[in-house]
Formats: C-alpha cells, sequence, structure tokens
C-alpha cells in the first residue's frame, strides 16, 4: 500500500522544481522560442541537440534519446536512483521528507553506516589540520611538494597528514566524545591486544581521503614518509569501505567519464590527482588492490569505454594483464595507454607537463594489441620462443570477433615470423578442442550486439503525436480508440503507452511527471521527446491517427484473408463472409 505521506511529499517536490533551473545547475542553455538548447551532458556533440521545455516539465536529447523529467535528470547527471533525485531536491529546497518507519535492527544498522561517515569525515579535518596548521605537518608538506603538490592542490583534495604518534587522533577523538569502538570500527584505530586501548592506525603518513561515488568520505589512503612498511595504507575494510567496489576520484570524475564517453583507469591516487590536476578529468584509480568486476561494473554504466594507464614496469604490466582480464565478458572498448620513458603518470606529468600527457591519451593502443606487444617482449629467440609465443596469443585471439580476429591473426603472423597460415591452422585446432569456449564471453563482448528491432519511423512520429495531443486533452483518448482499439495498437511501445494513460485517466489521474515515473525508461523517452518536439497541429495530430487507422486496417486485412482461405480449403461457406469483410477492409483502405 502506498505511503499517502510519501506521495504528498514527491508531490511537493515536483511542484516546487524547476526543471529549467536544475538543468542550468549543469548544462548552459540558450533560449529558442520556448525551449531551451544546449550540449547534451551524457554525449559527446558539438552541435546542440539536448532540449528543454519548462512549460511540459521535459528535457529530451534528440542525439543520444536520453529525456524525461528532473527528476530523471538528476539521477542520470549524480548516477542514483529516481527516489534518491527526489530526496536530493527536497533537500535543496528545504523539503523535510516525512519519517519512514523501519523496524529497529534496520534503524541501528542505518545509524552504525552515519556514524561511521561521520567520523571518517572529522578525521578528514583532523588529518587536512595536521598538514596546513600545525607543525606536525612539516615533513608532510615537505614530501608533497617534492612532488609537485602546490597548496591549492592540497586544499582541492583536503590533503593531510598523520602525525608519528601512537595516539593523536585517537586521544583527540576521544576527548570529543567519540568511542574506542567506533574509532576501531571505522578502521581509524587498531585495539592494543595485551595493555588495552587503541592506537593510531595511521602514524607518520601523507593522508589522501577516499570518497564513495556520493562524495562522502568513507577511509583514507596513507603513503609512508621514510622506510616504513607498507609505502601505502589503507583503511582496513569497514562497512562502508570496500577496495574492490570503490574507486579512488570516482565522485569527481562521474560526470567528465559520461561527457568524454570513456573512463582512464591509474594505478595510485597521487597518479589520479596528478592527472585530474593536468585538466584529464575523467580519471579514477584503484585503491592499491587489482581492478575487479565490480569496478568494471561502476564504469560500464557510466561510459562503453574504458583507458588503462598502469605504471610501464614489470609490476604495472601485470597489473594491466589482470585488469584486462577482469573486463572480460564485459561489453566493453578497452585500450591501454604506454607513457613514453617508461613512467607513471604521475612522473611523466611532472617531468613532460600537463599538455604532454594530454596529448599523449590519444594514443592508447586496442587491448588486443597490447597484449600483443606484451608476448612479443618476452619472446624467447629460436622456434621454441615462437611457439610459446604463438600458444600464449591462441587464447587472445579467439576472443576476437571474426573481422577484428583476421587483423590480428596477421598481426601475430608478421610478429612471431611466422607463415600466416601457421597461425590460421594453430588457431583452428585450439578452436576445436575447446578453446572458444574459455574465451566466449569475452568474444561476446567484442562482438557488436544484435541488431534490435528498426521500428517503422513514420509509426514512431505518428506516435509522439498521438501522445502530444492526448498530453494536452486526454478526452481525445476515446477517439483514438474508437479509430484503433487500443488492445490491438498497431505499435506495442505507443500501444503500451495510450492503454496506461488510459487506465490512469479512467481512475482520477492526470498526465504528468508523476505518471511518467511508473513507466519503462523508453515509454518515458518517447514522451519527453514528444513534448519537447515542434509543430505538433491539429492536422498532424489528424494524420498520425489515420496512419495508425491504416496500420490497423492492414492487419486486419492479413488477418480475414487467411481465414477466408482456411475456410475455402476446409469447404465452410462462411468463407463468403470473411470475403465480404475482406471487401469491406480493402474499400475503406483505399478510401483513406
Amino acid at each position: 500500500m502506498k505511503d499517502p505521506r510519501m506521495e504528498a511529499f514527491v508531490q511537493q517536490v515536483r511542484a516546487q522544481t524547476d526543471i529549467l533551473a536544475v538543468v542550468q545547475g549543469y548544462v548552459p542553455l540558450k533560449r529558442k522560442g520556448g525551449r531551451y538548447w544546449g550540449c547534451c551532458p551524457f554525449h559527446q556533440e558539438k552541435t546542440p541537440s539536448f532540449s528543454v521545455v519548462p512549460a511540459e516539465g521535459f528535457f529530451y536529447c534528440f542525439g543520444c534519446h536520453a529525456g524525461g523529467d528532473a527528476f530523471k535528470f538528476i539521477s542520470l547527471m549524480e548516477h542514483i536512483t529516481p527516489f534518491e533525485a527526489i530526496k536530493r531536491q527536497a533537500e535543496q529546497l528545504g523539503i523535510p521528507m516525512p519519517e519512514r518507519k523501519r523496524d529497529a535492527r534496520a534503524e541501528a544498522r542505518l545509524r552504525a553506516l552515519d556514524d561511521l561517515r561521520r567520523v571518517n569525515a572529522l578525521a578528514r579535518d583532523f588529518f587536512h589540520n595536521c598538514l596546513t596548521r600545525t607543525r606536525y605537518g612539516a615533513a608532510g608538506k615537505e614530501y608533497l611538494a617534492g612532488r609537485g603538490v602546490g597548496e591549492e592542490t592540497i586544499e582541492r583534495w583536503a590533503l593531510g597528514f598523520a602525525p608519528d604518534a601512537w595516539s593523536k587522533l585517537s586521544d583527540a577523538f576521544q576527548k570529543r566524545g567519540i568511542s574506542e569502538k567506533l574509532l576501531v570500527e571505522a578502521g581509524l584505530c587498531s585495539a592494543r591486544e595485551r595493555s588495552g586501548g587503541v592506537y593510531d592506525r595511521f602514524r607518520n603518513r601523507v593522508i589522501i581521503p577516499i570518497a564513495d561515488e556520493r562524495g562522502r568520505i568513507v577511509g583514507f589512503g596513507g603513503r609512508a614518509l621514510g622506510d616504513a612498511m607498507p609505502k601505502y595504507l589503507n583503511t582496513a575494510e569497514t562497512p562502508v569501505f570496500n577496495k574492490r567496489k570503490l574507486l579512488f576520484g570516482l565522485d569527481r570524475a562521474h560526470r567528465a567519464i559520461v561527457q568524454e564517453g570513456v573512463a582512464i583507469v591509474v594505478e595510485g591516487y597521487m597518479d589520479a590527482i596528478a592527472v585530474a590536476e593536468a585538466g584529464v578529468a575523467n580519471a579514477v584509480a584503484t585503491l592499491g588492490t587489482a581492478f575487479t568486476e565490480d569496478h568494471a561494473a561502476l564504469l560500464l554504466r557510466r561510459a562503453p569505454r574504458i583507458v588503462f594507464c598502469y605504471d610501464s614496469d614489470a609490476a604495472g604490466q601485470e597489473a594491466t594483464l589482470r585488469a584486462l582480464a577482469a573486463v572480460r565478458g564485459h561489453a566493453a572498448e578497452v585500450r591501454v595507454l604506454l607513457l613514453p620513458d617508461g613512467k607513471d603518470p604521475d612522473e611523466y606529468i611532472r617531468t613532460h607537463g600537463a599538455e604532454a600527457f594530454r596529448s599523449v591519451v590519444d594514443t592508447a593502443v586496442p587491448a588486443p594489441e597490447y597484449r600483443l606487444r606484451h608476448i612479443v617482449g618476452g619472446m624467447a629467440r629460436g622456434v621454441d620462443g615462437q611457439r610459446a609465443a604463438l600458444r600464449a596469443m591462441l587464447p587472445v585471439l579467439a576472443e576476437l570477433d571474426g573481422v577484428t580476429r583476421a587483423a590480428y591473426v596477421r598481426k601475430a603472423a608478421a610478429a612471431f615470423f611466422l607463415d600466416e597460415g601457421v597461425v590460421a591452422d594453430a588457431l583452428q585446432q585450439f578452436l576445436r578442442r575447446g578453446g572458444a569456449a574459455a574465451a566466449a564471453p569475452a568474444a561476446r563482448a567484442g562482438a557488436a550486439p544484435p541488431a534490435a528491432r528498426r521500428r517503422n519511423e513514420a509509426a514512431a512520429r505518428a506516435g509522439r503525436e498521438l501522445v502530444a495531443a492526448v498530453w494536452h486533452d486526454a478526452a481525445l483518448l476515446a477517439e483514438i480508440a474508437d479509430a484503433v482499439p487500443l488492445s490491438e495498437f498497431p505499435d506495442d511501445l505507443f500501444g503500451d503507452i495510450l492503454r496506461r494513460a488510459a487506465a490512469h485517466t479512467e481512475a482520477g489521474g492526470t498526465l504528468d511527471a508523476a505518471f511518467t515515473a511508473g513507466l519503462d525508461p523508453a515509454a518515458a523517452a518517447e514522451i519527453s521527446r514528444a513534448l519537447v518536439e515542434e509543430g505538433h497541429t491539429e492536422e498532424a495530430y489528424r494524420d498520425a491517427l489515420q496512419t495508425f487507422r491504416r496500420m490497423y486496417l492492414a492487419a486486419l486485412l492479413a488477418r480475414h484473408t487467411r481465414r477466408a482461405e482456411e475456410m475455402m480449403q476446409e469447404g465452410k461457406p462462411a468463407y463468403i463472409d470473411e470475403l465480404n469483410e475482406v471487401k469491406k477492409i480493402q474499400d475503406e483502405i483505399s478510401a483513406l
């Protein structure tokens, strides 16, 4: 059962939300008549195809077909659910959300998560103040200056320093009433096994705060000064900090990733900071762990391409290969950026400058090319070396679609100094032995997805005309249903929209943004497009209705013709009635 208080809350937020103000907070728009136009934030374009119609409360992009109301826009921009978008907008408008009834365990769990985030936010401020306002931070400032990190970068990323002491943070926090138990649960302190009490986990380290996708501080990375090991130390695993599901910098980079259509993945926090400071805003970093399938899913929800830019040393190359394996099975275009001089991104930028790094990003090579180069780089001399290299390359070739595979068979043959036929024969044997089965997920990822059924564009235009007309005058639904029974509507998508609209209005509802919230995304996008498009006239509506009437009659004609033929073959005299119906339908079609 729906909560009336929550429905009233959503309606209040919707009524007070100005879609133009919301969108202009992200996208520069120019007014043309009753519409506003700008470049779409969801895909790259130079000519504006993104439109907002404030009077209707909808946006639509004619390039990538994203569309919806203000909450849909916020959810797409911030990668949150539509209801989270409503809550965020309510906070902006100062509208309190009704308290939901939860059981005691759920309330306790939510409070515990909030406590962990709260104490991490306090720790960020503590470490930052230690670096910037106390004598303890001198060593940290010296280290950062040596890496080219200035005061502006320190402030932008809230970098900090953990003093070289066992209990600076824990003493300060316990004086503020924060319990030892919470400090340990947050991963900021460790329990003393013998003497009791706690001690600080981070000591004599430069501190990098780590945020989740929503920008909430959930943990820290600490870079040791001197010879202390490990060189990098992360917060221990907590309910809010899971290295396999977090990417450093994603809270800052997600919009740029969507706009650029590609995510750049580097190995460490300092690499990510250096790349971002160089003006490349779509970079993230793993947290001292391997790139995982969870990481891939996080990025591929935002962009179809991933570029790995790891260190060029042996360890970096192995990490790159593991990362490529994690992306197998995902429909992604994957490339690898090989920096000249064998440097990591941070070092390369410090040596050659930001502009040089930005220019080299476009030189990233496809994943199969990188794997081929890696195999060639380790290939031993002689026949045994050729044989081992070919054996290593066969799984790579098996993963590829037919066209790409043919190209890489030629490349592999040239790189291994083998005849192309030898490589092709070896690949066929590998596939016959079942090698393709292991590589099948990646082969599917490399292949183009099955083509979606092409919808009749004339029918789609006509459908949008009907939707726009009905949106402004729901009484037209009866006229449409008389011309074309909604249960037999020729277009599935628009038939579903019209049937739902009819049921909604019959139940006393109005056709507005709230109605679209309950629809399939494709249906909601078509409604948005219909309301954003210009040129809706009475004549256009009549033409659209006639288009669907003709399509309905054509389907009816085929049905009665088939029935007449079946009855004639069975010797049933009723076939005469069917033929009369066929003639009647043909006459109406001719008259249209």
